[in-house]
């Protein structure tokens, strides 16, 4: 009679993901992960094959969770493309601001084997793409939508990172800068 399974895979990736969240990236190891699990660290292997596979398996769940709350931000906004967009940006750093320590590992690999499916990663991305060709027009919607990204991730990687030290309501300076980035291209149109 085979032995009866002590955990799963999902069980694994999103302990090991709460694991990053409460102690920080530097002390994940697979003896901590087992030790929280109750289990034994060769057990492990039946699942994951290393680190750097539990890893990648973490930052594909985090993408997965990031693009769950853009879902979410959508489903409660109106219809105008920009709020629907800016909807979308707030979740994207809200997200970052719940999850800091995944949110960096996922947007800051630079280890290939860990980094999600490209192709994955642009079927996640072609919706927002197409919120944002109907501001900026078809042809510019990729230019656009990297710059909206590299505006949110900058500003919450700064925040993230204590960087923005001179006061004011951060909330408030993230919404006027994307409506400014936005209403750019909508210009420019």
């Amino acid at each position: 009679m085979p032995y009866p399974a002590q955990t799963d895979y999902q069980t694994i990736v999103q302990t090991a993901r709460t694991l990053i969240e409460q102690e920080g990236l530097e002390q994940l190891s697979l003896a901590r992960l087992a030790a929280t699990l109750g289990i034994k660290a060769p057990s492990l292997y039946g699942h994951i094959a290393n680190k750097s596979a539990l890893l990648k398996a973490v930052i594909v769940q985090t993408y997965e969770l990031l693009f769950a709350a853009y879902s979410r931000a959508l489903s409660e906004a109106g219809d105008d493309p920009k709020a629907r967009l800016l909807a979308l940006l707030r979740a994207h750093r809200a997200f970052a601001h719940a999850n800091p320590s995944t949110y960096m590992l996922a947007f800051t690999t630079t280890a290939p084997e860990q980094r999600m499916n490209q192709q994955a990663l642009e079927q996640l991305a072609l919706p927002i793409q197409e919120l944002m060709a109907a501001l900026v027009g078809a042809e510019r919607s990729l230019t656009a939508l990297r710059g909206a990204l590299a505006l949110v991730h900058g500003f919450v990687m700064l925040e993230l990172n204590e960087q923005l030290q001179r006061g004011g309501d951060l909330s408030a300076a993230f919404d006027e800068s994307i409506q400014a980035y936005l209403s750019g291209w909508q210009r420019s149109a």
